[in-house]
């Protein structure tokens, strides 16, 4: 068939259109007749395979139908079945409990008989062992008596549920009668005995008896101990607690040699008494310390409340403290257990901790503030001292890797009082010491270093070898602060930890050293101005055509690498040295700035002169960490690109300068492509510099004006960060952009942080700068003044100035690369 199957089950489907597709031509009307018959044979055949599978079904229905009645006739069947089966053994249970009941009952009756037969056993044992006991105890057979007392308690215990009856409850109080007088009766014999000095004669009699004491329980024991430990103290409390010279502080070590010869005669004569178990010696010690911390409290309270305005004298009170440090830690030595609370009820209600640590120290320890006062006095006579020591013996020759003497005897100072504070208290005194420590350092740091750095040597400064331990110094301060800070909070309490901070001294000491890396830059500095003179000098508008380079420049170089070679040969540590010579280009880039200034006018080709010599200056400071090296030695390519990113800020100027003003369309357009703003006053600047005369400036602007204003200059800057901080005046410039006046220039070293502050050309210009206070882009702090400026005082300008130390460090420092041994030797640091 030519159509397809698919579409007789289409649910659109067409007979007709079937039929029209079959019958498509007349010719294939001859074949209707066959396809007919053909149709009608197929559909017989379907209706044949219907009937079929009709009748198969059919059949199949009646088969399950079948097989689902037959199963619930056998479901039924089932459970008859399982009613038959309860019913059974629901009867057998009945019958095998019939059979047992009079077996149970016979059990019952022998495990009451059985409980009546021990009961009356051990009855009868309790009043044997009752009467036993009572006759020993009449005769004081105490080992006999512990035995037995113990098994007495034991079947008292048994008969507890028993008391409701009569005989039973008055036996039982029998038995607490007699322990009772059993335990008043060893107490007795313990006080007798020690009261007649028998102890020697009669010690078996009284090791017996703790047997007695040990078997009534702990609270006999305890009232046994706490009786002992006062009977050898009350000689000790009569003695110190009632004779206000024996019991002063200055007899103190009486206390101790009492206790240990108390010590000594337990263990001769005592110690046998009782049993090891009951650690009864070091019940003993606890309880003295107790009393004796009592003691020293109730002394201290007086000597205080009789002595408002005089002090206790601290240097005995740090001796008594000593004296009981010592008795503690061998005390600690001796008792190598844990030891336990003391048991005397009259001593310390408080829970004391385990152990003798400060079982007698914590008396001082409201007191300790006195001796960090003494500390703080001490610290307070060595800083003018260390101001006026030389820094260094003149006989001994100079080391790279030196440091001031005074920095490490401050800190071995410190070392040791650290070391003996965390002995005597780990709390608030400690905390109250590490701020004390603080406010030394911020004195050394000012009073000291500083004074070094700044006043001690004039207007000429510190020489370079002297600079150099100064800086050598403040950075062995900046580790070995860092290291005191851990090694306090090391040993302070936790909760404390946190209060403990010496990061703004350390940012002092780096303050320090950065201030003393500029004096270095001044050095080489002072050695340039004759070459900078000369520079200034030279004729410039007068100038036709650029040559080699200039003289001033051979010069110039020269200094600088004589006098950088000088310096950097006594810097031992890397990151200083770098940040030597980082300081040192940009002094020098921002000095050549201020010079082409101050030698206008300028000709375009003293302007082409001037480019070349700045590009040979970049290639002989590229030079300078190097000079002490192999030749040939490559400098690093991080100092390479600083020297030109701090060289290549003059491009622009002198690049604009070289244009000529005519026409004056090409020195407009120079200008906005080399300094690219929108600044009038900058561009009348470039007029002045080229000394362009005013009547001709007026044009020039108005060109600058239409340039400026154009669609394709909009993206120009307002102010160029170059040409604004420029400040022209007749006969010389000023310039923030590396100003002498004013140190906050470039100071951004990759080996020491990110801090700007740089001093170019400066006298005592970085001193003022500190006193001043500058922060990281170089202003001056808000609501602050010059070094002489109006309505601050002197402390206020400590302050100030100790501030702004510590903002320099803040930005100076870099990770250095972990912290040096604290409190050890300048020789130790160099190694």
């Amino acid at each position: 068939m030519p159509a397809s199957s698919s579409s007789l089950d289409s649910a659109e489907y067409d007979p007709i259109d079937h039929l029209n597709a079959i019958f498509a031509h007349p010719s294939t009307l001859a074949s209707v007749s066959a396809t007919s018959e053909t149709l009608r044979s197929y559909q017989d055949d379907l209706d044949e395979d219907i009937a079929a599978f009709v009748a198969t079904q059919s059949a199949s229905d009646a088969d399950s139908v079948q097989r689902i009645q037959a199963a619930k006739a056998e479901l039924a069947d089932l459970f008859k079945k399982i009613e038959s089966v309860r019913e059974r053994a629901m009867q057998t249970e009945h019958t095998i409990t019939d059979m047992t009941a009079d077996i149970k009952r016979l059990d019952n009756t022998k495990r009451n008989l059985t409980l009546s037969m021990t009961a009356l056993k051990r009855l009868q044992m309790l009043t044997t062992a009752y009467e036993q006991l009572r006759s020993l105890s009449k005769t004081r057979q105490y080992k006999e008596c512990a035995q037995l007392l113990q098994a007495v308690i034991q079947l008292v215990a048994h008969f507890k549920s028993y008391r409701s009856i009569d005989q039973i409850a008055t036996l039982s109080r029998n038995v607490a009668d007699l322990q009772s007088d059993l335990l008043e009766q060893v107490c007795e014999d313990f006080e007798v005995i020690f009261a007649k000095g028998e102890v020697g004669q009669r010690k078996a009699t009284l090791a017996e008896a703790c047997l007695v004491m040990d078997a009534l329980g702990d609270h006999a024991r305890i009232r046994l101990i706490n009786w002992y430990c006062n009977t050898q103290l009350r000689e000790y409390r009569q003695v110190f607690r009632g004779n206000d010279e024996a019991g002063s502080l200055d007899n103190i070590s009486r206390r101790y040699s009492w206790f240990n010869r108390m010590m000594k005669t337990y263990d001769v004569e005592h110690a046998t008494m009782f049993p090891s178990y009951w650690k009864v010696n070091e019940m003993l010690a606890n309880s003295f310390c107790e009393g004796t911390r009592d003691d020293f409290k109730a002394i201290l309270q007086r000597s205080m409340r009789k002595g408002e305005g005089q002090p206790l004298d601290v240097d005995l009170l740090l001796s008594c403290l000593q004296e009981t440090l010592n008795f503690e830690h061998s005390l600690e030595r001796r008792f190598t257990g844990e030891s336990r609370s003391s048991m005397d009820t009259m001593a310390s209600k408080d829970d004391r901790p385990h152990g003798f640590s400060q079982a007698i120290s914590e008396a001082f320890e409201p007191y300790m503030s006195l001796w960090v006062e003494s500390q703080d006095k001490q610290l307070a006579t060595l800083i003018p001292k260390y101001r006026t020591q030389p820094l260094r013996n003149i006989e001994e020759e100079f080391s790279a890797q030196a440091v001031i003497p005074s920095s490490t005897e401050l800190f071995h100072f410190y070392r040791l009082t650290l070391a003996q504070c965390a002995k005597l208290s780990t709390g608030t005194r400690l905390l109250e010491l590490s701020t004390t420590f603080a406010k030394y350092l911020d004195q050394y740091s000012q009073q000291v270093l500083y004074y070094l750095l700044s006043e001690k040597f004039g207007a000429q400064g510190p020489s370079i070898e002297d600079a150099v331990m100064i800086l050598n110094t403040a950075d062995y301060c900046f580790l070995t602060c860092n290291q005191l800070e851990e090694k306090i909070k090391g040993r302070i309490d936790e909760e404390l930890k946190a209060k403990v901070d010496l990061q703004s001294q350390a940012d002092a000491f780096m303050g320090i050293a950065s201030a003393t890396v500029r004096v270095l830059v001044r050095k080489v500095e002072v050695v340039c101005d004759q070459s900078w003179k000369e520079m200034r000098n030279t004729p410039w508008s007068r100038m036709e055509s650029a040559g080699d380079n200039s003289t001033y420049v051979t010069e110039l170089l020269r200094s600088v690498k004589e006098r950088s070679a000088e310096i950097l040969k006594c810097l031992h540590k890397q990151q200083y040295a770098r940040a030597f010579c980082d300081n040192l280009v940009d002094l020098m880039a921002n000095t050549y700035i201020m010079n082409v200034v101050q030698s206008k006018p300028i000709s375009e080709p003293g302007a082409e002169q001037m480019l070349l010599d700045s590009y040979v200056l970049k290639k002989g400071f590229m030079e300078i960490p190097t000079i002490n090296d192999e030749p040939g030695t490559a400098p690093p390519a991080s100092f390479v690109k600083r020297v030109n990113q701090s060289m290549s800020k003059i491009d622009p100027l002198l690049k604009t300068l070289q244009v000529r003003n005519s026409p004056p369309e090409a020195l407009v357009q120079a200008y906005l492509i080399h300094i690219a703003d929108k600044s009038d006053t900058n561009f009348r600047k470039i007029l002045e510099l080229k000394g362009i005369r005013k009547s001709d400036q007026a044009s020039l602007l108005d060109l600058f004006a239409v340039f400026r204003d154009s669609p394709q200059h909009e993206n120009l800057v307002q102010n160029s960060p170059l040409l604004t901080p420029l400040q022209l005046q007749s006969g010389h410039i000023g310039t923030s952009i590396g100003s002498l006046g004013n140190a906050a220039s470039t100071m951004s070293t990759p080996s020491l942080g990110g801090g700007r502050f740089d001093p170019a050309g400066f006298g005592n210009a970085l001193m003022n700068a500190a006193r001043d206070g500058v922060d990281r882009f170089g202003s001056p702090a808000p609501g602050q003044v010059g070094a002489t400026g109006g309505g601050e005082t002197p402390a206020e300008g400590k302050a100030n100035l100790n501030e702004n130390l510590k903002n320099i460090g803040k930005f100076f420092k870099r990770d250095v690369g972990g912290f040096r041994g604290f409190g050890r030797t300048a020789s130790e640091e160099g190694k």
